[in-house]
């Protein structure tokens, strides 16, 4: 009888360590996710770097040492791409990096002319960014090209004049900044080899940075079409746009949270305006709070590892 209880307590004893143990590890992973699915630029340092941050902004991991600057996250939160400068700033190249800063890579060499705003497919594999450049005559060339994520097979989508490219969670469309030759621009959007191409905005003022919310039917933007920038968002066609920002000074960037009810973004602080601020509200404009001071351009993580 003694020997049986003694089985008994043994059992109940491993069973308890087991649900600890799991647990344990459960809070591991989620402190895991939780960490580090904010990534911004700042001058901190004096040169503009990248840093990533949880979504409390209470830490921050420089995460390169070399100037770069419009940190875009891959979709497993494994590596970032963003652009640094060369040739005294003549020069921007697309690099990728792992997400501690580890294992920096330079994609693209094009010389004088400036590679930005890359973003990634919605299964890693690809890369499309915004090059812009001025010819031997002075003409001014907003161009956009996409490549395989290890820097091949670079290719211009040469339908489209733009900047700012963002993939549509299915992959097979971008949303992109139409530029026009008055440097006024619209939201548009176009299939991945250029074809079909739909304006979604018809202001005269510039229209930058659409980034499409992970469930694919909301674009978040920014417009300066009322006199200084503002944030907005509009349905996937263009539809119901509404202006969700009313600040004195510009809103820039704005980026959607994972589950589509928040957004981020940044604004100019300062007596020069140059510093900047990164603030967080609801997907309808409200609560809005500062989250981050001295930094820009976040990009939030859409998925968790």
């Amino acid at each position: 009888m003694k020997t049986t209880h003694l089985k008994e307590v043994n059992i109940v004893f491993i069973l308890m360590f087991l649900i600890s143990f799991i647990s344990f590890s459960q809070e591991r992973d989620t402190s895991k996710t939780s960490c580090c699915t904010i990534a911004y630029n700042s001058k901190k340092t004096g040169n503009i770097e990248i840093y990533s941050s949880d979504k409390t902004g209470t830490s921050s991991i420089k995460s390169t040492h070399e100037k770069g600057g419009y940190a875009a996250w891959s979709p497993d939160g494994e590596r970032i791409a963003f652009y640094a400068k060369y040739d005294d700033k003549k020069t921007w190249s697309i690099h990728t990096m792992n997400s501690d800063g580890t294992n920096r890579k330079r994609l693209t060499h094009a010389k004088n002319k400036w590679d930005n705003a890359p973003d990634w497919s919605p299964d890693g594999k690809k890369i499309v960014f915004a090059r812009e450049y001025k010819d031997s005559e002075g003409v001014w060339h907003p161009e956009i090209w996409i490549m395989n994520a290890d820097g091949s097979n670079q290719t211009q989508i040469k339908s489209l004049k733009g900047s700012n490219p963002y993939f549509t969670p299915d992959g097979k469309k971008i949303v992109f900044s139409w530029e026009f030759e008055d440097k006024s621009s619209a939201i548009s959007i176009a299939d991945l080899d250029g074809r079909n191409i739909a304006r979604l905005t018809h202001n005269n003022g510039k229209e930058w940075h659409p980034e499409v919310s992970s469930d694919g039917k909301k674009i978040a933007f920014m417009s300066d079409r009322g006199g200084n920038f503002e944030i907005y968002v509009m349905d996937i066609d263009g539809t119901h746009q509404k202006q969700l920002t009313h600040s004195a000074i510009d809103d820039w960037y704005p980026s959607w949270s994972p589950d589509g009810t928040q957004i981020i973004f940044s604004n100019a602080t300062g007596k020069d305006k140059k510093d900047r601020t990164i603030y967080v509200m609801n997907a309808d404009g409200t609560g809005i709070r500062k989250l981050i001071d001295h930094g820009s351009q976040a990009e939030w993580l859409k998925t968790t590892k």
